[in-house]
């Protein structure tokens, strides 16, 4: 099982959208050239981020409820052993509500961090286009159409990590598991970012190297 969440971890976190956006340029002669680049959509675009908003958030209405089940008052003693039987983490409502939340902030991150506005104004200047659609307003609703679809599989995924652990014992029994989804989707990251900054590196060296021989 822990196999196999790395490597789903690692198929999403370098998963690519790429769209194809074209530049226009004026003819040089009678031979007019153009240049071609790809706008590279992750399909985990918050990454880690969800999951630390929602366990904020989830673990609220316990940590209330603690400072309320010794109190005088039967009713409210009640009420807050019932929130923390209610929100136990391997329960049903605990799961489901961290998993909605999950999927709710990685449609806010997104949104905020990919802003599809600004970056339709900067094609638009550059003289960039997307084939088939009009620059401006056009593009940006392209861009948010996209964005909202593949986001839609990178939350639903982020949620399955976060409850990940609650299945896993439920499933087998197994109190204690190697398959924290959050803390594999944060090792499996960091492994691949520290990755592809080694082989930059060598990249540059082997650059460096070959500049000195000519």
């Amino acid at each position: 099982m822990a196999v196999i969440v790395v490597v789903g971890i690692v198929i999403v976190t370098e998963a690519r959208r790429p769209i194809q956006v074209n530049y226009s340029r004026r003819a040089i002669g009678q031979s007019p050239t153009g240049v071609t680049s790809f706008i590279p959509l992750r399909l985990n675009q918050a990454g880690v981020i969800p999951i630390i908003f929602a366990v904020s958030l989830i673990l609220l209405p316990t940590t209330f409820a603690r400072f309320f089940e010794r109190s005088p008052s039967i009713f409210i003693a009640n009420m807050a052993q019932d929130i923390q039987r209610s929100f136990d983490p391997n329960g049903i409502i605990y799961n489901a509500t961290y998993f909605g939340l999950v999927v709710v902030f990685t449609y806010f991150y997104t949104t905020v961090a990919f802003n599809t506005k600004q970056i339709s104004e900067m094609l638009m200047k550059q003289g960039g286009f997307i084939a088939g659609i009009r620059p401006g307003q056009s593009t940006k609703g392209y861009l948010d159409y996209i964005s909202l679809r593949i986001t839609l599989f990178g939350a639903l995924f982020l949620g399955a990590v976060a409850v990940l652990p609650s299945i896993g014992q439920s499933l087998t029994g197994v109190t204690t598991l190697l398959i924290g989804g959050t803390g594999l989707l944060i090792i499996v990251s960091v492994v691949l970012e520290t990755t592809k900054q080694i082989e930059s590196q060598l990249v540059m060296r082997d650059y460096d190297a070959f500049l000195k021989k000519k």
